[in-house]
């Protein structure tokens, strides 16, 4: 009989389960594959990792991939709304039913092992795509890559998207300790790509170790933006005059680079036509990654929540001019280099107003003002939604309102506006 009958109690249990609830590792999870005879899928993987950009990777080779006619699932995490949200069929969030089926074969298969949140989840997710007879399955990495759980398979393309500071206390201090990290997903003598222009020497020298070619941006694939659409070229391989992507962006032309590298790679297996990628690249969509809503007030979402985030976010906002006045609504998680975001786009913002976020590692908007530094003048809030209220009573007409700085708080703002629809 299965532990539990329904999703949020499955998930409410799965929280507190394993100690500690980050608990980076490929025992547990490989172990349980192989109990439940998940090791080897009988079809190609796509592996995803990366800083920033990991999310809107997946989106757009899902969504290119859809429009070539494939079957595709997608695994992605965090959620905004839905716990569904992380597990897809054919761009579909799937069932509460499959997923509490799924959790209680993986809890069946376990039995003396103990898994985390993340770990539970992922399993789920491979488990449900070996049912789906699928084409193709698009795995985004949660927490750096050499010991995440999505690690656990072999990918068959494996792409870095970017390489930047987060999440030290796991990956690492700099640059080069957290791209080693991230490499961790390269495996000997299949295709790797890095969409990063910049990477550090630990991503190209992990690939050289394991003889596996490694693809980069700006020498082994371009893109040119030309006026309404961009160009997209590799060997042997050249696209004119593509749509914009339709994620709103900045970086989304160099994620739209690196997904094209991949489906090229994954070309003998998967032939793409062109009509497909400007079908895919018009209909992809992506929840709060500057996701703008027109209005009196313009309001813009984006779950960025470190520096490298928040310097794209500040182009965005730059290449996207604003005939008022910019309010920045802002809660933070504690373990987030509050300064290093704050930094990246305090000379954008007229306005700060921040809440807090009520819960673990969530900082209260007193803590949060006191790091950003008093001398932003921030108006401070017990929550984002209290913060947002305040933003949107504030700005006039021709203002924009930003919410950003993490998941949650995009999350919080998207339910008090009613904008599930929109997930």
């Amino acid at each position: 009989m299965a532990r539990f009958s329904r999703l949020s109690d499955w998930l409410r249990w799965q929280e507190t389960a394993h100690w500690p609830r980050v608990d980076p590792s490929l025992i547990r999870a490989s172990a349980v594959l192989q109990r439940m005879v998940l090791s080897t899928p009988p079809f190609p993987i796509v592996t995803i990792a990366g800083t920033n950009g990991k999310g809107s990777t997946v989106a757009l080779l899902e969504a290119i991939l859809l429009a070539a006619g494939y079957r595709v699932g997608s695994y992605t995490s965090p959620h905004l709304l839905r716990y569904n949200e992380r597990i897809k069929i054919q761009g579909e969030a799937v069932s509460d039913d499959l997923i509490c089926q799924s959790f209680a074969r993986i809890d069946s298969a376990r039995r003396e092992i103990s898994l985390t949140y993340f770990e539970f989840g992922t399993l789920a997710a491979i488990d449900i795509f070996h049912q789906s007879g699928l084409d193709i399955a698009l795995l985004e990495v949660g927490l750096g890559g050499r010991l995440d759980a999505v690690n656990a398979l072999d990918a068959d393309v494996a792409v870095i998207t970017t390489v930047d500071i987060d999440h030290v206390n796991f990956l690492g201090p700099d640059r080069e300790s957290i791209g080693f990290e991230k490499a961790g997903i390269f495996r000997s003598h299949r295709p790797a790509i890095c969409g990063d222009p910049k990477p550090p020497k630990s991503v190209p020298a992990r690939a050289q170790e394991l003889a596996a070619p490694l693809y980069r941006i700006g020498r082994d694939f371009h893109y040119r933006i030309t006026g309404e659409g961009w160009s997209w070229w590799s060997d042997g391989s050249h696209y004119a005059d593509l749509p914009h992507p339709a994620l709103t962006g900045a970086c989304q032309h160099q994620n739209g680079a690196t997904a094209l590298m991949a489906l090229k790679l994954m070309s003998e297996r998967l032939p793409v036509s062109e009509t497909a990628i400007r079908g895919g690249l018009s209909a992809v969509r992506l929840p709060g990654r500057f996701q703008c809503f027109s209005g009196k007030v313009e309001r813009i979402f984006d779950v960025a929540h470190n520096p490298h985030g928040a310097r794209w976010l500040a182009r965005s906002l730059t290449d996207r001019p604003c005939e008022g006045q910019t309010y920045a609504v802002l809660g933070m998680l504690a373990d987030k280099d509050v300064t290093g975001v704050v930094g990246a786009l305090e000379r954008i913002i007229q306005g700060w107003f921040v809440g807090g976020l009520a819960m673990d590692r969530g900082l209260s908007g007193k803590a949060l003002a006191g790091k950003m530094g008093y001398h932003l003048n921030p108006a401070i809030y017990p929550s984002v939604v209290e913060a947002y209220q305040a933003a949107l009573e504030t700005a006039q007409t021709g203002d924009r309102v930003l919410v950003f700085g993490s998941f949650h708080t995009v999350e919080a703002v998207m339910r008090l506006e009613g904008l599930a629809s929109s997930i």
